[in-house]
């Protein structure tokens, strides 16, 4: 009887062990930071690390930042045991240079050898394209991350810069707060560094009032954050966030009253406190005599209370909510406190409101003499004066150049800057602008002129509210004519990143206000006329600047152009490029030219578009290329039909383009463009431009210039890339 045969098992193929990772955990802790300065700190933090553990080959898994006003953390899963190995080969002179007849290195061999820290007999000798050459090849093991950490870590502490750094101990380095411990684990040991003169440990503290006193031994990430959560330390901003907003919901649903939402000082609050909690509290409903914007501002600049409305009326209620940062048994302290010292800050407020009244903004304005603008450019009266001329011309160029624009105009702009003078701005400097709309009713000016004078700040960031009324739009196009001429007139002119002054963004607002407002103005003669109000001033220029001056603003103002139409409206570069640089020499009228390049982008859809681009640019090549004494077209000349059709059709859709461009259809425009294809097709398959006979060649390429130019005048199609090509 045969035995059943024996099922041998599958052999199992080895598998290899996962590379060995630990986590590692930093953390800087120290004095409260300013809160503007966490967010970016945790953002700088975690790049850098990112970029660092890349450069010394450490692969890892996440990589997170945490932070308090008292502690800055990273933490990084799954960190690599091992730097990666990695062969480094150098190629270095050729076999002849390197060796001589006798087959002896040569000093090229020797230095090359000792340049790449290895011997010459470890040189490999290699085929290339070029012949045999000598490489060096370095193989890198790598180190343990545990013995790189200690140099690793010092210089993540030192890639954290802040807008004001400070030194406090002997070791002279320098931070935004002083440093009180620094915790480092890798793999749940201390890593062994020193950074600022402290050594790494593996213990942290708690909330300053709401912890113990003694520090907390830490192991790994887990067993920290939950020992943080104990001792009254919520380590994720994300968290923080979460449980501010659900307490000040609750709080207003209590009060029967709506939050006026403000995301800076959410932040403030995320990044003010370990533990947040969140208390309202009241003010007298007598304070509320004063303008909102005041009350507001107070609230939020001074103390950092959230301010709240009236869901009924939408008004300002007399109620306020501070977040706290620790959370004690009776609130009723906190509550009492906060309401004393806001007290105060109100009664200050209401007495600088009630004495900037006692002088009207006319009065205010005869000092402005005593305020500097710049020190290049004179006073603050002076520059009051230079928008009061620029927007009398803006007005008398909108709206039929209606007297009745001009005068509330004029009004606005000679009291627009009075308010700088007044109590409350000095207190608030956010509310200029503002404060100058509430004086100018009391002192029984228009509401149009009042309105005028609140708006002209705006838009006070680049995706800001815009000005709505006419006089507010022309006031804010005004005073920032008159920034960016007068600024370049002297020569400070944005260079890379420095744009101290702000005129980008005073650019952009220009841009945004004319067509969004959808201003049927040509910009080219105010900015003339704002850089000729600058020159008479008397002011020095720079000379190439004032030469070129209208050119380089308009070049300025087009590259925020450029930027707005590609964000907001989408347009290709090249078709953007093609109307902004066919206008520097002609109206300047934005509104009108983003509906040009909006009408070639459409058109660029069109199947017989690309044909004709490529028959406009050999035209266009050959006449910038070729030289010839241009004369008018002479039809005697022609030696082809498809001559004298190119002309003949030049001219009759030439004057219906002409017409069409002076009416704003541009997409008619275009179609009467596109509409040469054929006949321009044609000329080039009929004749030869560069004749042999000099008269004739003349003769057709100035033809070719009247083609050229006819497209020109709508935009230089050079720029258009023909699709696929």
């Amino acid at each position: 009887m045969k035995r059943p045969p024996v099922k041998k098992k599958p052999r199992q193929q080895k598998t290899r062990s996962p590379k060995p990772t630990a986590e590692l955990l930093f953390e800087i802790g120290m004095e409260e930071l300013p809160f503007e300065f966490v967010a970016p700190a945790l953002t700088a933090l975690r790049e850098s690390a990112t970029r660092l553990f890349q450069d010394a080959r450490l692969s890892c898994g996440s990589i997170k930042t945490y932070g308090t006003p008292r502690r800055l953390v990273l933490i990084v899963d799954e960190l690599l045991a091992h730097q990666t190995a990695v062969v480094k080969e150098t190629m270095g002179p050729s076999k002849m240079v390197a060796f001589d007849q006798a087959g002896q290195p040569t000093k090229a061999a020797m230095g090359f050898a000792a340049g790449q820290g290895v011997t010459v007999e470890g040189l490999e000798i290699r085929s290339t394209p070029k012949g045999e050459y000598l490489f060096a090849v370095k193989r890198d093991a790598g180190r343990k991350t545990a013995t790189l950490l200690p140099e690793l870590l010092p210089h993540l502490f030192e890639t954290l810069s802040f807008p004001k750094a400070m030194k406090w101990n002997e070791t002279g380095v320098r931070f935004a707060r002083p440093v009180r411990w620094i915790m480092a684990l890798f793999g749940g040991k201390v890593v062994p560094v020193q950074i600022a003169g402290i050594h790494a440990g593996n213990w942290t503290s708690g909330h300053r009032v709401m912890g113990s006193k003694k520090p907390i031994t830490v192991r790994d990430f887990k067993s920290y954050s939950k020992s943080l959560e104990k001792l009254g330390v919520m380590l994720d901003p994300e968290r923080r966030r979460a449980a501010i907003q659900q307490q000040i919901d609750r709080l207003c649903v209590k009060a029967g009253v709506g939050l006026n939402a403000d995301d800076t000082l959410l932040d403030q609050a995320v990044y003010t406190t370990e533990w947040p909690c969140a208390v309202l509290g009241s003010f007298k409903p007598e304070y509320l005599a004063v303008p909102s914007e005041i009350l507001i501002t107070s609230m939020k600049e001074h103390q950092g209370f959230f301010s709240v409305r009236d869901k009924k009326s939408g008004k300002l209620a007399p109620h306020f909510i501070a977040i706290a940062n620790n959370e004690p048994k009776n609130m009723a302290l906190i509550r009492a406190g906060n309401e004393r010292v806001l007290a105060a800050r109100l009664a200050d407020a209401k007495f600088f409101f009630d004495e900037d009244r006692k002088v009207t903004l006319e009065e205010r304005g005869k000092k402005l003499t005593g305020v500097t603008f710049h020190q290049k450019l004179g006073t603050m009266a002076q520059k009051q004066e230079r928008i009061r001329k620029l927007a009398a011309f803006i007005a008398a160029r909108l709206d039929g150049g209606q007297d009745e624009l001009q005068q509330v105009c004029d009004r606005a702009a000679a009291l627009s800057k009075a308010d700088l003078l007044t109590g409350i701005v000095g207190e608030f400097p956010e509310l200029q602008g503002i404060m100058g709309g509430e004086y100018a009713l009391h002192d029984g000016e228009s509401t149009v002129v009042a309105q005028a004078i609140r708006e002209q700040y705006l838009p006070k960031a680049i995706e800001g509210e815009l000005p709505k009324t006419l006089v507010g739009q022309i006031l804010s196009l005004a005073d920032r004519l008159d920034s960016i001429a007068s600024f370049f007139h002297v020569g400070i002119v944005p260079t890379g990143s420095e744009d101290p002054f702000a005129l980008r963004r005073h650019a952009t607002a220009i841009v945004r206000i004319v067509l969004e407002g959808k201003f049927q103005i040509d910009l080219r003669p105010c900015i003339d006329h704002a850089m000729d109000i600058v020159s008479n001033d008397g002011f020095k220029g720079v000379q190439d600047l004032e030469q070129q001056g209208r050119r380089r603003i308009t070049e300025f103002v087009f590259e925020r152009v450029r930027h707005y139409v590609r964000i907001v409206q989408g347009l290709r570069d090249d078709v953007i490029d093609s109307v902004l640089k066919s206008a520097y020499d002609k109206s300047v009228g934005l509104v009108d030219l983003v509906q040009k390049m909006k009408a070639i982008e459409e058109v660029t859809r069109k199947p017989e578009f690309d044909p004709l681009i490529v028959g406009f640019k050999r035209a266009h090549r050959l006449v910038e290329k070729e030289q010839w004494e241009r004369q008018p077209v002479d039809p005697a000349k022609f030696q082809d039909a498809s001559e004298s059709i190119l002309y003949n059709v030049i001219k009759v859709e030439g004057e219906k383009i002409g017409f069409a461009l002076s009416m704003g259809d541009y997409h008619e425009a275009l179609n009467y463009l596109v509409g040469l294809r054929t006949v321009i097709d044609a000329f080039f398959e009929a004749v030869m431009v560069n004749a042999d006979d000099k008269a004739i060649r003349s003769n057709r390429l100035t033809l070719l210039k009247e083609v050229d130019e006819l497209f020109m005048s709508f935009a230089d199609f050079s720029q258009v890339v023909v699709q696929g090509r």
